[in-house]
């Protein structure tokens, strides 16, 4: 064996070396690659899942909300028919009729709660809120601050906290400056 084999080997085994580096290196690297793909196709369809999952319990819980939009007309017809009910009549049939009317009303109002349908019933002078309350016109009022509900029209309803049908309200006005009325009537006092 000569130097020069001796030399050549060397280099020979050098860049063998060499290029099981680079090869072991790419391969590294493709392995990084096909981890992150594989790390966001599972991200992806966990997403997926949790969507899907998401929109079969939103399904359920709001499956319901046709139905109970026709079942309000009924629970509206049994309000008006309370509020004009003579509930001291003398005659026993009559007070009979306005206590079942009232046992009526109670059971719809209870299977509505079990059901997830809620009354929003604002009281007077509560503030409006737009999320829940229709504002079907506005009314000057001394008793009630501007902004405030006057007069509940018809109930609202919501269905696991959204609404399905707005309280249709009368709101307390503001003068035509977008101020309270009070206070346009203390400015010209003072």
């Amino acid at each position: 064996m000569t130097e020069t084999d001796i030399f050549s080997e060397g280099s020979e085994d050098e860049s063998v070396a060499a290029l099981d580096e680079a090869i072991i290196e790419a391969l590294r690297a493709e392995t990084a690659s096909l981890k992150e793909q594989a790390l966001r196709y599972a991200a992806e369809a966990e997403n997926t899942r949790r969507r899907a999952e998401r929109e079969i319990n939103d399904a359920r819980a709001y499956a319901i909300s046709k139905f109970a939009k026709d079942l309000m007309g009924v629970a509206d017809n049994l309000a008006r028919a309370l509020e004009h009910a003579p509930h001291d009549a003398e005659d026993p049939l009559v007070r009979n009729l306005a206590v079942g009317l009232e046992m009526t009303q109670k059971e719809l109002l209870t299977a509505f709660g079990r059901n997830g349908l809620k009354q929003i019933d604002p009281a007077v002078s509560d503030r409006f809120d737009p999320h829940q309350h229709q504002a079907v016109m506005e009314q000057t009022s001394s008793d009630v601050a501007p902004g405030g509900v006057i007069q509940v029209l018809q109930t609202g309803y919501e269905l696991f906290g959204r609404i399905v049908r707005p309280a249709m309200v009368i709101v307390a006005a503001r003068d035509s400056t977008g101020r309270p009325a009070e206070t346009e009537a203390a400015a010209t006092e003072g």
